[in-house]
């Protein structure tokens, strides 16, 4: 057993299997946010993982690296679906092209304001340096904000910050799912088909794009192209204030 666990079998194997139970439990629930696919292969992974650790008389860090084999090989897999985003986005490029001042202009704001709350709030509640450049870049989807975080905090603890990073990510889009509707009615988006797509992209990336969707093609594509631009906007915009307040 302890060979198999050694080999990229593994992490492809629980990824799998976990999100697969969170996906029968999300239709069994009628979409219960708390049974988000994506959540239910996080909890359930960590509790794998934490398991295992025991049986075998490991370390956390250990069984992680051991998952990790296959993880990655899963995580390669999330860049082409990143890139899989460009497809709705040339579909409604008339929309880029009518409104791409107002898009990047509300997205690069929107993105130093974050930057700025989550350094001010970090602070304030007295986050690790580790755990405030893990939170940096959540703003993008997973494929891009995970190495960013990791480039950012080091080769030392860049592990443990890609991995906070793809919590908080995660935990962005299963906030999106549970509260989306509910903002859309609060802020009365339901009359601006662009402002909407965009926050949900902005907000919930992947699992937000597919919420936007629901409500039209334009919502969908306007997700998608956040999902990009922020993605962009991320790539070059948090390393430079990383290296601002300190990193």
């Amino acid at each position: 057993m302890a060979l198999l666990l050694q080999t990229p079998f593994w992490g492809i194997f629980l990824s799998i299997t976990t999100f697969m139970i969170g996906q029968i439990l999300f239709k069994k629930s009628n979409g219960f946010f708390l049974f988000q696919p994506l959540f239910v292969a996080m909890v359930l992974g960590v509790i794998v993982l934490i398991i295992i650790s025991k049986i075998a008389n490991i370390t956390i860090a250990e069984s992680y690296a051991d998952y990790k084999l296959g993880g990655d090989i899963i995580f390669w897999f999330l860049n082409m679906a990143t890139v899989a985003f460009a497809v709705p986005l040339y579909k409604r490029r008339d929309l880029l092209h009518k409104y791409w001042i107002q898009i990047f202009l509300s997205l690069i704001i929107g993105m130093i304001i974050s930057l700025i709350l989550i350094f001010i709030i970090s602070k304030l509640i007295g986050l690790t340096h580790t755990s405030l450049g893990a939170m940096l870049p959540q703003a993008a989807t997973t494929a891009i904000a995970m190495p960013i975080s990791a480039n950012i905090v080091g080769r030392t603890n860049g592990l443990t910050a890609s991995a906070i990073t793809a919590m908080t990510v995660i935990l962005n889009a299963v906030i999106i799912m549970a509260l989306g509707d509910k903002l859309v009615k609060l802020f009365k988006l339901e009359k601006n088909p662009i402002g909407l797509g965009l926050g949900f992209g902005t907000a919930g990336h992947t699992i937000g794009s597919a919420k936007a969707l629901e409500y039209g093609s334009v919502e969908g594509a306007m997700a998608a192209i956040s999902v990009v631009v922020v993605g962009l906007v991320v790539d070059i915009v948090v390393p430079i204030f990383a290296k601002i307040i300190g990193f």
